[in-house]
Order: structure tokens, then C-alpha cells, then sequence
């Protein structure tokens, strides 16, 4: 009896020194947030928070240190992760955010050990690599949803938003960052050029003047006019066809190029796999059967490596 107190008491006091590691942790991943906010774009600390709060639970579970981690903690993860619903490429963001968050509060990256790397191969095996794909709207398909538009207020914004999406290749939090003041316009006032501040490829904001077409010129004088805004977020969200919002979101440029789609009546199997990126993904293809260049494509989309400018243009930019 003697020996098996004493392993119970062992046993308890184990689970309550992770218990408060754990605690801890929660503390020190709400305090890094708190230290990385503006520096990192916002989608980049969410995925940080969300992921690292499931590794913490996952750790929790098994009674272990989340921070510092133990590979073969993180090996068993992955494992775990491997027979869930997760597609491989969220299973890599997951163990980035592990592998960040102890970087940047000066732990040794557990990530890096071989056991990880052993796992990490087999759960490519077994799931793949391959990402999901994004239906590309081309200028061909744009043109087939531009047309089912009205000449009401949210025609007006839908317009202006499809046109200067596609000939921009803007990211959707681009889109939605867009400010009057970022709009350049000759002497007819005539919207002629987008300033882009920030983008994921410049987060020091250096920024980058983009020339855009006739069309969108035409198209985003028509909405700034309809819709009266001088100042703030140019695109904003419509309630009953009349009330402007403020802002828009990203979530919700999805849902607008997805209405569009259906009521151009695109097919169900590819409306789908419509994505807020589905116009840049579209532009890219419309420019490499142009023939346009591998420099001249990077350029245009503002992307840093080939591969992705590729991917893109394949039809995979989700």
C-alpha cells in the first residue's frame, strides 16, 4: 500500500506541475500575441492563437509540457492530426505556429527534431500534398457574372469590386483595406491608379502604385458617385440594397463572388471552390495563356517566389 500512495501522490503531483505549465502557457501565448500585434498581419496571429490553444488542450490531455515542447509530443500530435479531417496543408500550418511560438519566446524549436520530421513524411504519405483547388475566374467568367449585375447600389459595388479585383490581382484583405486616400486620380477625377499600402509580400509597407483599367477606372467612379463616399473604406458591406456598412470583410468577399457566380449560373461542382482569391487565381491564368513571362506574372501578383506565382496560375491559389 505503501508504495502504491506513494506512486498516486507522485502521479498527482506530476499532473499538477503541467497543469500549471499549461496554465502558463495559455499566459505566455496571450502575451506574445499581445507583443507581436502590428507586426504580424492579423490572419498570421490568429492562426498562431487558434492553433497553438489546440496544441495546449492536446498537451493538457496527455498531462505534458505545450511550451517547452517535447518532439515525440509533437510527433504524437501530428499522428492525431493525420487521422482527423484536417487536410495536410493545415496540418503544416499547425506545427508552424508550434514552431513560431517557441521562436519567438527563445525556446529551442522542437519542430526541427528528427522524430517530427519522420512524422511529418509519413502524414504527407498518407494525406498527400496537394492543395485544395481554387476555381480561377477568368475574365471570361467574370464577364458572364458582371452581367447578371443591376444598376442599384450593391450592382454598383459588385461591379467595381470584380473589376478592379481581377485587373489589380488584389488579395482579399487587400480589397478590403482600400481607403479613399489611396485612390490616385488625373484631372477629370477619374480613379486611374489604387495605392496598395500593405500587402502579405510587404509588411513594412513600402507600398506599390497599381495602374488599373478602363473598366475599373469606369466601374469605381460609378460606386464611389452612387454610393457618396469621400472618405474611409471604399468597398462596404449593403443591408436591404440601401444602408451602407463601414467596412467589408474578407469572409464576406466570398460570399459576393459566390452569389455572382450562382446567379451566372456557373456550375455547382466549381461555384464550390470559389474563394475570395478566385479573380487573382483567374488573372494569373488569363496572363500565362497570354503569354506573358514568369517575371512579368510575379510582378503583376506581387508574389516573391516563383512556385507560388506557378501555383497560382495552375489553378491552386487557395
Amino acid at each position: 500500500m505503501t508504495l502504491l500512495n506513494s506512486y498516486v501522490t507522485l502521479l498527482v503531483s506530476f499532473m499538477e506541475v503541467n497543469i500549471d505549465m499549461n496554465t502558463t502557457a495559455k499566459e505566455l501565448l496571450t502575451e506574445t500575441m499581445r507583443r507581436i500585434d502590428g507586426a504580424y498581419s492579423p490572419s498570421t496571429i490568429r492562426a498562431y492563437k487558434a492553433n497553438f490553444e489546440r496544441f495546449i488542450e492536446f498537451c493538457e490531455s496527455i498531462q505534458a509540457s505545450s511550451i517547452p515542447a517535447n518532439s515525440k509530443d509533437i510527433a504524437t500530435y501530428i499522428a492525431l492530426l493525420s487521422k482527423s479531417r484536417l487536410k495536410s496543408a493545415s496540418i503544416r500550418i499547425a506545427i508552424a505556429a508550434i514552431s513560431s511560438i517557441h521562436k519567438l519566446n527563445q525556446f529551442n524549436d522542437p519542430t526541427q527534431h528528427p522524430d517530427v520530421a519522420i512524422e511529418m513524411r509519413r502524414m504527407h504519405r498518407t494525406l498527400g500534398r496537394a492543395s485544395k483547388q481554387a476555381y480561377g475566374i477568368t475574365e471570361d467568367v467574370l464577364e458572364k457574372m458582371i452581367s447578371t449585375t443591376k444598376n442599384d447600389l450593391r450592382g454598383l459595388r459588385d461591379r467595381a469590386l470584380l473589376h478592379l479585383a481581377y485587373i489589380s490581382l488584389c488579395r482579399r484583405t487587400e480589397l478590403v483595406s482600400l481607403r479613399m486616400e489611396d485612390i490616385v486620380s488625373d484631372d477629370r477625377n477619374f480613379p486611374t491608379q489604387i495605392r496598395l499600402r500593405r500587402s502579405k509580400t510587404d509588411q513594412e509597407a513600402i507600398g506599390k502604385v497599381i495602374r488599373i483599367s478602363a473598366k475599373a477606372q469606369a466601374s469605381l467612379k460609378d460606386w464611389i458617385d452612387g454610393a457618396n463616399i469621400s472618405e474611409g473604406f471604399i468597398f462596404r458591406g449593403i443591408k436591404n440594397n440601401r444602408h451602407k456598412s463601414e467596412s467589408l470583410s474578407p469572409g464576406q468577399i466570398n460570399r459576393i463572388y459566390k452569389r455572382m457566380a450562382i446567379l451566372a449560373k456557373i456550375p455547382k461542382d466549381q461555384v464550390k471552390n470559389i474563394s475570395g482569391h478566385s479573380t487573382r487565381v483567374g488573372a494569373a491564368q488569363d496572363l500565362i495563356n497570354s503569354g506573358a513571362s514568369l517575371p512579368t506574372l510575379m510582378k503583376r501578383g506581387r508574389w516573391t517566389k516563383p512556385d507560388t506565382a506557378m501555383r497560382y496560375a495552375g489553378g491552386t491559389g487557395l
